[in-house]
Order: C-alpha cells, then structure tokens, then sequence
C-alpha cells in the first residue's frame, strides 16, 4: 500500500480533486439558462436542440463506468487527465458553435468527461490519511451536487449580461486550469488492476444496453410511452444488458465485476443510491418552476432565472459545508447510519416543502435541507462501496455507482415531467404545471427518500475488517462494526 501524504499536501489533492468534481457539475448545468433560447440561438427546432441536454447524459452514463475501469487498469491519475482532455475540446467546440450538430459534437465531448468524481473518489483511498479519509469523500463526492448548485445561478447571469459563448469559453478555461492542477498536485499511483485485460466487448455491450435505456426513460414522454420507438428501446435494453451480464460473469477480467456488484451491502447500496437520485432530482426540477412560473397562476412566485439561480444557491453552499461533518458523522457511527440519515433529512426537506412552496424564502429552506441530507447521503454511498470491494477494483464500483445516482436522476426527471405534464392549469392561452402537480411531485421526492431510507437499514454491517484495504478496516468500518 502507498505510504499517505503529508496533511498539506493531502489537502491539496482533496481540493484539486474536489474542484474537478465541481467543474465537472457546471458543465453539466451549463446550457439550463438557454433551453428556451437555443432553437434561436442554433437555428434548430426545439425537438433538435432538446439533444444539446440529452447527449451530455448519454454519453456520461456509457463512458463514467468504462473510465472508472480504465483508472483500475493504467491509473486513476492518467484517466483524471485523460478525463480534462474532453472537457476542454467539448468546452471550445461548443464556444464556436453556430449550429446544432457542432453544440452536441461538444456536449457530447464534455459528457466524456463526467468520470472524475469517482476516479477522484477513488484516488482518496490511495493518498489520503485514513483519518482524513472519510471527510475528504463526502467532500469530493458531494462535488457535483455543489457544482450543479452554484454553476446555475453563474451560468444565468453569464447568460443574461453577457454573451452566450462566454459559459464556454469560462468552462474551457475552468477545465485547463483543473487540468493543470492535476498534473501539479495529484500523485501518480500504481494502478490497482495492472495487468488485466480491458473488457472491450464488455464496455460496448453496456454502452448500447445503457444508451437504448437512458434514451428511452429521457425521452418517451417527448415520443410517448407507448410508441414503437420508445418500446423498441426498452426492449433492446431489456436483452443487451441480459447479454452483456451473462459475458461478465462469463470474462475473466470483466468490464465491472458483477459478483462483487451483487454482494449485499453493494447491491442495495446502489439501489438506494438511485432512489436519492431521484428524490435530489425531483425538487431540482420542481423549485425552480416554482419561483419562476408567474404570480398569475396563484402559487407561482414571478422570479428571474438569475433570481431562481440565485435562492437555489445556498443549498450547494449547504452541501460543501455539511460534507466534512458528514466524514465525522461516518468516522463516529459508520456510512450505513450517514446514508440512512441523509435519506430521512431529505425525507424531512420534502415534508416542510409542503408547508413553504408558497415563498422563495420557504423553497430557499427546504433546499438547503434537502441539499444537507444530499451531502450526507453522497458522502456515505463510496464509504459503503469501497468497504466491500478490493483496491484493484475501487473506481470500477464508484463508476457504477456514479452511474445509478444519474439513473436515479433520470428516472427522476421523466417521473416528474409526466407528472407536471399531466396536471396542468391554462394561463393565457398557455398550458403550466398546476399547484396540484407540483404537490404530487413533492409527494413523490418525499416517499422515495422515505424508501431510500429503509433500503438503506438492511444494508448489513461488515463482518470482519478484511474487506476493507489490504486487510485493514476500510473507511468507517470500525465505527459501523462497534454500531
């Protein structure tokens, strides 16, 4: 095992690797300010431009999990640079784009790039002293929950007082820097799983099993659920990933390691990891509807996107704040009882939503609890994982699981849009999510935290300390073994 770092210079690589994940985020919520007006800006119809967001998802769901196994097999370091490579190009070509195919030629570059949160996570348990260890990844996992938070309310701005191109000229720029701070600052290891094979057809079985079902949850209520298209893609999910799981267990050095994704304090902590997923996501697409819809509608509070931006901020405020709080809460009682309380203080944040949706001040509230048990809950989901799977394995499984929170952030976003869809009001002359759909959709996010929650309590404790790093207890496994 690699000796640790001294503590300043293990601060300097949590920092660095926490702003990766961060830059990453804003690239995510880059284009939110000009949805409405990217069918102008490129020229295109909104059907078109709808690609520019649905691209980045597809391409990151594919190429998060195959880059967490390349971080195994030639180095996390390598990858983490490999990773800044798109997110700079995709950054430029999107900053000279005039049209819609060069736009999502470059989202599609920046989704490439997505991988770095669970490289960074991973990389942790190399570098970092194991009493720093716990706080340094709630810290860098909470990253994109931040990056998503603050990069909403910059990138409105940007775009409301000044041109377009500079969100991506300043996302270039913000991907050079984080670029050059890893190749500064962060160490190169020995990659854990040298020596092995890259699962080629592994990683393309998953790519299309995955593609065919991200795109047919994205987008089957643009194209309707029961349409030829849409089904077709269900199914062809449906028997690509039964083909490429039965090519996993079969391969001697799969592409992720189903065995281990099956143990069950893995499994059920991936399938809780979807359900926060959805209930973050649920009231990131609720609020802001909220404080913009227009006060005519009655419950709508008449805001600006940079005025919506900007109450919304102080929950990744939150989030950076509570993440080192969480890593104690993980060092004293074990990542099972920080899961579990962060699913029931989202559980808590939906519940006083019901009460104060009525005000920007209220909805500001009820995202900073929300985005405080988020903090929790991200900071406990690579704790469990990295407790049950050896070193040689370690990004893998945070990629798979960075690919169930975007999941549950999909399946999120389609739940609630068919909800608000569905229950409407006219406004002159407009259809708008009625009061009734938004209190159905904080009904939804408040029962999947509840449900997450109680996933959660059956994930076992760990049974000895071998499971953790080369045989000594992994991160919060002595506080959940004395729990």
């Amino acid at each position: 095992m690699n000796t640790p770092q001294t503590d300043s210079r293990a601060g300097g690589i949590v920092a660095t690797l926490a702003l990766a994940g961060t830059v990453a985020a804003v690239m995510q919520t880059l284009v939110t300010p000009l949805i409405a007006e990217l069918p102008q800006l490129l020229g295109t119809t909104s059907s078109n431009a709808a690609w520019v967001i649905t691209v980045t998802l597809l391409v990151a769901g594919v190429c998060v999990p195959i880059s967490g196994r390349l971080g195994d097999l030639i180095g996390k370091r390598r990858m983490l640079l490999v990773c800044a490579v798109p997110l700079f190009a995709g950054s430029v070509v999107c900053a000279l784009a005039s049209s819609v195919v060069p736009m999502i030629v470059g989202r599609g570059l920046q989704g490439m790039g997505m991988g770095m949160v669970p490289l960074g996570i991973a990389l942790l348990r190399d570098v970092v002293p194991k009493e720093k260890l716990s706080g340094s990844i709630a810290l860098v996992s909470a990253s994109m929950g931040i990056g998503g938070a603050i990069g909403l309310p910059v990138a409105a701005a940007v775009a409301q007082y000044a041109d377009w191109r500079a969100l991506f000229w300043g996302s270039a720029a913000l991907a050079l820097i984080v670029g050059v701070l890893i190749h500064v600052m962060v160490p190169d290891v020995p990659a854990g799983a040298k020596g092995q094979r890259f699962d080629l057809v592994g990683a393309l079985g998953l790519a299309v099993g995955l593609v065919s079902l991200l795109l047919a949850v994205s987008k089957g209520a643009d194209w309707g659920w029961g349409s030829g298209t849409t089904i077709g893609l269900f199914a062809l999910a449906v028997v690509a990933l039964a083909a490429w799981g039965r090519w996993e267990l079969r391969t001697r050095d799969p592409l992720i390691d189903l065995r281990t994704t099956a143990r069950p304090r893995v499994l059920l902590t991936n399938a809780s990891s979807v359900l926060i997923g959805v209930g973050m996501y649920a009231f990131m697409l609720i609020a802001p509807q909220l404080l913009q819809f227009p006060e005519a509608t009655g419950y709508g509070l008449g805001q600006s996107m940079l005025a919506a931006g900007l109450y919304l901020a102080p929950g990744g405020v939150m989030m950076m704040l509570i993440s080192p709080l969480g890593g104690k809460l993980i060092n004293a009682r074990g990542p099972k009882f920080a899961m579990v309380s962060g699913a029931l203080v989202i559980f808590t944040g939906y519940g006083l939503a019901l009460g104060l949706m009525g005000t920007a001040w209220g909805l500001m509230v009820v995202n900073i609890v929300i985005s405080s048990g988020v903090a929790l809950a991200y900071g406990a989901m690579p704790a469990l994982i990295m407790s049950a799977v050896p070193l040689s394995e370690t990004a893998a499984a945070n990629g798979f699981n960075a690919l169930m929170r975007s999941l549950g952030t999909t399946i999120g976003s389609a739940v609630i849009g068919v909800v608000l869809a569905q229950m409407t009001i006219t406004v002159g002359g407009h259809a708008l999510a009625s009061e009734d759909g938004f209190r159905v959709g904080l009904l939804i996010g408040c029962a999947v935290a509840l449900l997450s929650a109680l996933v959660a309590l059956t994930i076992p404790a760990v049974r000895e300390a071998g499971e953790g790093v080369e045989g000594e207890p992994a991160v919060g496994e002595k506080a959940e073994a004395r729990a």
